[in-house]
């Protein structure tokens, strides 16, 4: 039902940080440069984890009042394990401003259970010392001391967060520098991409620290072809 990468792949981009996926996604010009990653609102509570990776699972929470459609948490947690794993958990939180924290050490540990490496949200999250503890990843918007009225509305729907629509199945790679999604058609070939443009911003580090630098020696390489 749902799309994956192989192995090899995955193990792959697990390694490799935020901005050169970017870059990369760039170098295909396979959408425009502003779309395709969550907006600096989210950000990333634990900056010292190494990067996330996983299949997103998709849901809506509140928490300003009582009332209004609670999905069962049985239901939810169904939903998770029909998504291969690992999962990266996408909760848009519908109340503006948002209040309450669904996410805490509860929650972290029963989603850490269930498979999931982290969330992102545009909601708040709390409990912050224990969740660190457990290596889950917190994107958030902000932290909030309590829970509230906090529940669920909707799961498996498209959500925005951040400016990026995330659907149920959707590969999602997070780090210190934010959220971006990955297509599936470019994923086998964004490692080579890296190095490709790795490779290319040394050569202008590489003039840049050198004992020797001269304008003339930066205006020469920078004639040599962008790759992104």
């Amino acid at each position: 039902m749902y799309q994956t990468i192989s192995d090899e792949t995955f193990a792959a981009l697990q390694q490799i940080d935020g901005p050169s996926i970017c870059n990369a996604i760039e170098g295909f010009n396979y959408r425009s440069k502003a779309e395709g990653f969550m907006g600096p609102e989210i950000r990333s509570i634990y900056s010292d984890l190494p990067p996330a990776l996983g299949y997103a699972v998709t849901g809506v929470v509140s928490s300003v009042r009582p009332e209004g459609r609670n999905v069962a948490r049985e239901e939810w947690w169904d939903l998770i394990a029909s998504v291969p794993g690992p999962r990266f958990i996408i909760l848009h939180d519908m109340d503006n401003p948002p209040l309450g924290a669904y996410w805490g050490e509860v929650q972290g540990n029963i989603h850490k259970a269930l498979g999931a490496v982290g969330v992102a949200t545009d909601g708040t999250v709390r409990d912050l010392d224990e969740v660190r503890g457990l290596g889950f990843h917190f994107f958030a918007k902000d932290i909030c001391v309590s829970h509230a009225f906090t529940h669920l509305v909707e799961i498996g729907i498209p959500v925005t967060i951040g400016g990026l629509t995330v659907n149920t199945g959707d590969l999602i790679h997070g780090d210190k520098h934010g959220v971006s999604h990955i297509p599936f058609e470019l994923a086998d070939l964004i490692p080579a991409k890296v190095q490709e443009i790795a490779d290319y911003e040394a050569k202008t580090i590489s003039v840049c620290q050198s004992p020797d630098f001269s304008m003339d020696a930066l205006k020469e390489v920078a004639k040599i072809t962008r790759p992104y």
